[in-house]
C-alpha cells in the first residue's frame, strides 16, 4: 500500500479503480494519487470524447489511451495538450 504523493494517505485501490472506470485501461497501479486527489474529466478528450486525468493546474486534451494510441501510431509523442491553432 502505497501513500499518495498530493496528500500522504494510504491509496484505497478499490476506490481509485472505481474513479478510474471512465479511463479506458487504467488502474490504481497506474497512479500514486488518492481517489480523494484524482480528477477526472468525463468527455473532455479531443480524440475519442472521452475522459481525461486532470492533474493539478491544466486539463489535459488528451485521455491517456488515446495519448498511448498516439504515440504507437505515429512514433512521436503528442504530449498531453495538442497544439492549438489560432486563427
Amino acid at each position: 500500500m502505497k501513500p499518495c504523493h498530493n496528500c500522504q494517505t494510504v491509496i484505497d485501490e478499490y476506490l481509485l479503480d472505481k474513479k478510474l472506470e471512465p479511463l479506458r485501461e487504467l488502474t490504481a497501479d497506474d497512479f500514486n494519487i488518492c481517489a480523494d486527489c484524482v480528477t477526472i474529466d468525463v468527455d473532455s478528450c479531443v480524440a475519442c470524447g472521452g475522459a481525461v486525468y486532470v492533474p493539478e493546474t491544466v486539463s489535459p486534451d488528451y485521455c491517456p489511451a488515446c495519448r498511448s494510441d498516439i504515440i504507437e501510431r505515429t512514433g512521436q509523442d503528442p504530449g498531453w495538450t495538442c497544439d492549438h491553432v489560432s486563427t
